[in-house]
């Protein structure tokens, strides 16, 4: 019996012990085989990513495209910058220092999304940005981010936003 507690204490400790230690490689592996609970709303979410991303992309002919897609009472958490919770100053350093000087480009197939019941979605990805001062071959670093999607009146607007570099 003691015998038995005593392994049993052990391979605990190791399993506690493996989930604590840092991985050799950061692949970036979101959910393995990830299938969306609601695929309509994947899709809806996905195509919103696209479009947003497009406008951002190319905020200097589409900016209040770009624009629109924020709720007055946006959050957007960066891991550098902080926390900006201002509509207004989103955009004035949007214009100041994204417009025709950075590209997102998303990681092809990490988008997941999850519903929120009473509320929108939650979009999970990652993405990689470029200078486009920059050779254009130069390595891009992956991100992860988290969008919030609120549903108001079926207008779908981002309420939050976790960008980590």
């Amino acid at each position: 019996m003691k015998k038995t507690i005593t392994i049993s204490v052990l391979f605990i400790a190791i399993l506690f012990l493996e989930s604590c230690s840092t991985p050799k490689s950061n692949s970036f592996q979101l959910t393995k085989n990830y299938q969306p609970d609601n695929p309509e709303l994947y899709e809806a979410i996905v195509k919103l990513d696209s479009v947003f991303f497009d406008a951002y992309n190319n905020c200097d002919s589409k900016f209040e495209i770009y624009a629109d897609f924020y709720s007055d009472d946006i959050e957007f958490y960066h891991d550098q910058g902080g926390l900006s919770n201002s509509k207004k100053d989103i955009l004035e350093g949007t214009k100041k220092n994204i417009c025709g000087k950075v590209t997102r480009t998303l990681v092809k197939g990490s988008i997941e999304v999850y519903p929120i019941k009473d509320y929108g979605a939650i979009e999970i990805g990652l993405h990689s940005f470029s200078n486009n001062t920059n050779p254009p071959n130069e390595p891009k670093k992956i991100s992860r981010f988290t969008i919030f999607w609120k549903k108001v009146n079926d207008q779908w607007r981002i309420a939050k936003v976790i960008s980590l570099h």
